[in-house]
């Protein structure tokens, strides 16, 4: 699907553009133009080159079905941005991440990505109905883009966050194998998800450090520092919740061990006890014939009194020693 809207400098907004109106907007110079392209295929996704002429390099990036991470490439008169959004969903514990390449020049802002994301679907919304973004420069409509793909985060980090606190109070509760998956799957979405920001975050402090003042304006720097500033929590949120796991994966390995000590502890308290009984019964086992008790009248009673007498002594002196 490829949508396309074109704020003209006397501020009518046109959509769904044909390739000539496309290059009468793009040669004018003025005006904002944005066209989103969603699961284009090669075919649809043509007008890269025959319209825009992008560099085949920047395009077969957008093609690439392997996740890139985050990059931004200068090619003089524009841009080329890669970005990843996120999707977290708590029931299935999985994180998606969705590529989201940018090609924003002096008056365009071009957006590719293989999936639909929902702050992508808000924006054209805002755009059909002569929202601000078309009015305010190409530079801002990349900054729109970029604010909705950050702004996903924070939720994904807090629904993390929540499931490891949940979590944690289960762990301490009653430790069980089917959490260590749990712990360990969260462990690897948190790793993944950082892996994700951290790249992000250089490029937009690029953006925000004024290093490509061809296509963004000294005026937006600030709107781009205020992403960086987003990025920068998320990251830090990221990081305390990494701590979270680990902190949670050890109060596991620690629960099990102590349960898995109560368990050898009960058991040495029973083997203690049984083992001079077995003594006892083990020496009158043995078939000598002069064995002076086995000629007892009261023998038998006699040595299960004593066994008794043992048992019970020992109970009394682990009691007393708060052994059980």
């Amino acid at each position: 699907m490829i949508t396309s809207y074109y704020r003209s400098p006397d501020g009518q907004v046109t959509s769904s553009l044909d390739n000539g109106a496309l290059r009468a907007a793009i040669g004018s110079g003025q005006g904002v133009l944005w066209v989103d392209l969603e699961a284009a295929s090669r075919e649809e996704a043509a007008l890269l080159s025959s319209v825009f002429d992008f560099h085949h390099l920047a395009i077969d990036d957008c093609f690439n079905r392997h996740i890139d991470p985050a990059k931004i490439d200068d090619y003089g008169h524009y841009l080329f941005i890669i970005t990843q959004a996120i999707s977290y969903q708590a029931k299935t514990e999985r994180l998606e991440t969705t590529e989201l390449d940018l090609f924003l020049g002096p008056n365009y802002v071009v957006s590719f990505h293989a999936e639909a994301l929902p702050f992508v679907d808000e924006l054209r919304r805002r755009c059909g109905e002569d929202g601000p973004e078309l009015a305010r420069g190409a530079d801002f409509m990349a900054h729109a883009l970029l604010d909705g793909l950050v702004d996903d985060y924070q939720p994904a980090v807090e629904e993390l966050d929540e499931t490891l606190a949940r979590l944690e109070e289960l762990v301490l509760a009653q430790p069980q194998s089917s959490f260590l998956q749990e712990i360990l799957v969260l462990k690897r979405n948190v790793q993944r998800l950082r892996r994700t920001i951290i790249p992000q975050r250089d490029v937009v402090n690029r953006i925000a450090r004024g290093e490509f003042p061809q296509v963004v304006r000294p005026e937006t720097h600030m709107y781009f520092r205020d992403i960086y500033d987003h990025v920068v929590r998320v990251e830090q949120l990221v990081e305390s919740v990494r701590d979270l796991a680990d902190g949670v994966l050890s109060t596991y390995l620690s629960a099990l061990n102590n349960r898995m000590n109560e368990v050898m502890k009960t058991l040495s308290v029973v083997a203690t006890i049984l083992l001079p009984l077995t003594f006892v019964a083990s020496i009158y086992g043995m078939n000598f014939e002069n064995m002076p008790e086995l000629g007892w009248e009261w023998g038998y009673f006699g040595l299960l009194g004593a066994m008794a007498a043992i048992a019970v002594g020992l109970v009394i002196f682990f009691r007393m020693r708060r052994w059980f």
